[in-house]
């Protein structure tokens, strides 16, 4: 396999704070660029943070390309185990498909202290069409869906093309992780803007719908696109997380 370089600001990023650790998981095609505001909010509140790179992103769409969704949950499961080792609650946040692998970690390991997925992606079928039809027309690279983002001026790091067959890795995913929502049962904080231009807003319901958490919060963003993080409500995002984090780091399930 060829060896990539990773783009600037595309590098994962660890901090080491207290003894409560936050995973932080970016979106599909994108990058811990759009993770990077709420690492370094949650740092400045002590918290210990990690943010790792999923692999082929941050590289170029040719690295993404022959990767595999097993390898993203393998990703997140290695960044999970290495804050065990130091943290003894762990909360784990995810954008879009950032969101997917926090709740397939949430799914897998019932220890973590909180759930938070911010416009995660389980059932998109208008992208399942779409991914058919490019492959129907045997499409390699299609038009990226990056920097869906209402503030002006601000742009996501993440890939102009997106390979057809990450899409399929996708949706593979998706289909993976929303059979299982029921075993989540920890606290969940799940935030969903109303106007998404990439993944449709009842998705988020859908998944407060199928958790069986019995302390769970669903938060409207109403002035931020897809890429919330570094939106709008991004400091809403942080004030709310660090409310969580508060209420549930001192309790053990």
């Amino acid at each position: 396999m060829p060896r990539y370089s990773i783009l600037q600001c595309a590098s994962p990023f660890y901090y080491q704070g207290n003894e409560t650790g936050v995973l932080l998981i970016h979106g599909f095609t994108g990058t811990t660029q759009s993770m990077r505001f709420l690492g370094e909010e949650f740092r400045d509140a002590g918290y210990t943070v990690s943010a790792p790179r999923l692999a082929g992103h941050g590289t170029a769409p040719q690295d993404m390309e022959v990767r595999t969704y097993i390898e993203w949950m393998h990703d997140v499961e290695d960044a999970y185990a290495e804050l065990k080792e130091k943290c003894d609650n762990i909360f784990v946040v995810g954008l879009s498909m950032g969101g997917t692998l926090a709740l397939h970690l949430a799914e897998k390991y019932n220890d973590i202290t909180g759930v938070v997925p911010i416009n995660a992606a389980i059932e998109m079928p208008e992208f399942k069409k779409t991914y058919e039809d490019y492959v129907e027309q045997e499409e390699r690279f299609v038009t990226g869906i990056g920097s869906d983002i209402k503030e002006e001026g601000i742009k996501e790091l993440a890939y102009r093309q997106a390979p057809v067959k990450s899409m399929e890795q996708l949706l593979l995913l998706m289909d993976e992780v929303k059979e299982k929502l029921s075993i989540i049962k920890m606290p969940a904080l799940i935030f969903s803007s109303e106007v998404d231009h990439v993944v449709p807003p009842e998705n988020s319901q859908l998944i407060y719908n199928h958790i069986q958490s019995d302390e769970k919060e669903f938060v409207k963003l109403e002035d931020s696109y897809h890429v919330a993080t570094i939106d709008h409500d991004k400091e809403l995002i942080v004030s709310k997380c660090l409310q969580f984090f508060k209420k549930y780091e001192t309790k053990r399930f």
